[in-house]
């Protein structure tokens, strides 16, 4: 699972940082190219409640093998293509099985990891992703050097490669425990409303992904990938040091740290003035970033059915990917109506109030409790 997910952000996060480059030079906007990871996000959001149901039902392991070879056929596609707007109408269709393949994986992964250190499971999982956003837009920048056509035959083949490792999984469809129940079609409205918390944060996130490179260019500074890569590394370090103890100090203890923390490597980046700042911003960011995915995924795990995993990880992703879409599509307009300072000033205001809601809203659902 490892060795998948880590092929899947590879391939992610070569496409995600290039994208925008490729609309400008098909005559978009910096607001079009926003558009391509927020169609992608406001796709998979509306669908992330159904395709996890239907996860559920299919099993995880087939759905990843399936999603993997369609998301060959979409980075293909995205090769003969010469038209902007076609293109983020393809990223709509790409968005509804890309809920699926995250949906599926988290669930499988929840399966075989020990309720006992599942936070610390997750985050030792996630280190695939980490490493992934490290690694990953500096090398797809180098095969963009080479065209647009390069760079998606590449991503074409990690597809594969994708869906070659999935094959190899154990089929999870034995385990009785995973089996959906016949009720099992329902929306899972409290850890969606529950997740607007991540939503709060993700719009933030949704946009550093989208635009950090085109501000390194904006402050000169070298080389474009500098904020993703030191906020990957803020985010190993963390999982590989705090992530060991987190099932022992607290899910809920870790999330509320953590919130805020992000909050505030949000609010360094809109204020970065060159690369000393834009490094401490990113850890900042990081650090508090990769430790809140883990304590809030164990968080609700912890309170849900092992046969709705699927639809539980569909409500998160909803939430979560809605934040992404939003910021990217939202911030790209903000940026170019007002400048790269005053959008992520407004990202990192909405990532402040994510702690005040959770807490809100944990009371309201009586979450703790359940």
């Amino acid at each position: 699972m490892c060795a998948y997910t880590f092929t899947v952000f590879v391939s992610l996060f070569q496409l995600l940082p290039a994208a925008p480059y490729h609309v400008l030079a098909l005559g978009g906007t910096t607001f079009a190219g926003g558009l391509f990871l927020g169609f992608l996000t406001y796709s998979s959001a509306l669908s992330a409640p159904f395709t996890g149901q239907l996860a559920d039902r299919l099993g995880h392991r087939r759905v990843l093998i399936i999603v993997s070879l369609v998301l060959a056929a979409f980075s293909t596609t995205y090769a003969l293509l010469d038209n902007y707007k076609v293109l983020l109408a393809l990223v709509f269709l790409h968005g509804l099985f890309w809920s699926g393949l995250l949906s599926a994986s988290g669930a499988y992964i929840t399966s075989i990891i020990p309720e006992t250190r599942r936070a610390e499971g997750i985050g030792y999982w996630g280190l695939a992703s980490v490493i992934a956003i490290a690694v990953a837009p500096p090398l797809g920048f180098w095969v963009f050097s080479f065209g647009w056509t390069a760079l998606c035959l590449e991503l074409a083949g990690l597809n594969l490669l994708m869906a070659f490792i999935a094959w190899r999984l154990p089929d999870d469809r034995a385990n009785p425990s995973t089996r959906p129940a016949a009720h099992s079609l329902s929306v899972e409205w409290p850890v969606l409303i529950l997740s607007v918390t991540m939503a709060l944060i993700a719009f933030g996130y949704g946009g550093l992904t989208t635009f950090s490179a085109l501000f390194s260019d904006e402050l000169q500074v070298w080389p474009r990938s500098l904020f993703l890569t030191s906020m990957a590394v803020a985010m190993l370090v963390g999982r590989v040091t705090v992530g060991r103890v987190l099932d022992r100090i607290g899910h809920r203890k870790v999330l509320l740290f953590c919130l805020p923390l992000t909050a505030t490597g949000m609010a360094l980046f809109a204020v970065a003035q060159g690369p000393v700042t834009l490094v401490i911003a990113a850890l900042a960011f990081g650090a508090g970033f990769g430790l809140q995915y883990p304590a809030y995924t164990a968080y609700i795990m912890g309170r849900i059915p092992a046969w709705r995993r699927g639809a539980a990880f569909g409500a998160m992703l909803a939430a979560f990917d809605m934040g992404v879409g939003s910021g990217s599509t939202g911030l790209g307009w903000l940026i170019h109506q007002f400048g790269f300072r005053p959008a992520f000033g407004i990202a990192a205001a909405l990532a402040f109030l994510a702690v005040p809601y959770f807490l809100f809203v944990e009371k309201r659902l009586d979450f703790g409790h359940r």
